[in-house]
């Protein structure tokens, strides 16, 4: 029979082992933007991600931080990098105005379909894209590229002209000039406070991606979209990223478990990708919005404009920047 002494040192001791036992799993944190648990693409990205790390049973554990609730939008390019945080879904764009070669990322007409979308990640292009975000101390777990469009409480977004006197959210500086360019105003912000500048007032109109425009419910405050169609002048590069400090401190099978969980992300929103935007028609037309697309022509009128204003400024003023633009543009 034990005695009392015995028993407290057992106990202790197995207390100890389940300490221990815990202690060895690694626990990373995933910040985004993106609302939780909604059905937003990005946020099911970081979820599956998760999910199959769990299941790999390698002593690797992420938390899953939903909605700016850890870091704001664009806190999480530096966070990130300094090694504050592990992981995040960003949109590469956010983090131009340390590293301007991202807003080729964001670069009006450069990508104009899925399928070219999927031609550029395995480019030249992406390789240097990828390089700057690694000089930076981050690396990609998972490419995704999101299409969008135009949304606008004044008028429907087409040719050129009809942004004259609208003041617009663009995302990045080479949709910002190009629209200033065309005659608009310009309010910069991330796409999480879309709704309420437009509630406001600050705001007649913006463009983001597909995924946003359904879950931020901007259909709430606009009358007309230009859905991204066959002439999708808005592409935006919004990867999983990881921290290089967090990564180098996981072990070789953790690393390959998250590798693997990275891929099979990247692949579950390649399949999603074009239903996005399906699925933002019917939900804008669902609640009584104007939904319509831009023609060859606008299409055509616009990415004029841009080759004389951001393109040039880009190519000008940013390190690679020209040798970006080829890059991208010989990727039949």
């Amino acid at each position: 029979m034990k005695t009392p002494i015995a028993s407290s040192v057992a106990t202790l001791s197995l207390a100890l082992a389940f300490s221990s036992a815990a202690s060895a799993e690694t626990v990373l944190r995933a910040s985004h933007q993106f609302p939780g648990g909604q059905g937003d693409v990005r946020d099911e990205m970081v979820q599956l991600i998760a999910d199959e790390v769990a299941a790999a049973d390698v002593d690797l554990k992420i938390q899953v931080h939903p909605g700016q609730s850890l870091f704001k939008a664009k806190e999480q390019w530096p966070a990130l990098v300094r090694g504050r945080l592990d992981m995040t879904s960003l949109p590469l764009d956010y983090a131009s105005g340390r590293h301007p070669e991202f807003s080729a990322t964001l670069m009006p007409g450069l990508v104009r379909s899925h399928e070219r979308a999927q031609r550029l990640n395995d480019s030249e292009f992406m390789d240097m894209i990828k390089q700057v975000i690694n000089d930076a101390g981050a690396r990609v777990l998972s490419d995704a590229w999101l299409a969008g469009g135009f949304a606008s409480n004044m008028r429907c977004i087409t040719a050129p002209d009809t942004v004259e006197g609208q003041t617009m959210r663009a995302a990045g500086p080479a949709f910002d000039e190009m629209l200033a360019t065309a005659g608009a105003s310009i309010a910069s912000m991330p796409s999480s406070e879309i709704y309420t500048a437009m509630q406001t007032g600050v705001l007649d109109g913006a463009n983001t991606s597909s995924g946003s425009f359904v879950s931020y419910r901007i259909y709430e405050q606009v009358d007309c979209l230009t859905a991204p169609g066959e002439n999708a002048l808005w592409f935006m590069y919004e990867p999983i990223l990881i921290s290089e400090q967090s990564w180098n401190q996981l072990n070789e099978e953790q690393q390959q478990a998250l590798t693997e969980a990275g891929q099979k992300a990247e692949e579950y929103f390649a399949d999603e990708a074009a239903a996005l935007d399906q699925q933002l028609v019917d939900v804008y037309e669902e609640h009584g919005v104007e939904v319509v697309t831009m023609s060859e022509e606008n299409y055509d009128a616009w990415l004029e404009i841009a080759k004389q204003s951001s393109y040039k400024t880009f190519a000008e003023n940013v390190p690679n920047g020209q040798a970006l633009i080829d890059a991208a543009l010989a990727v039949e």
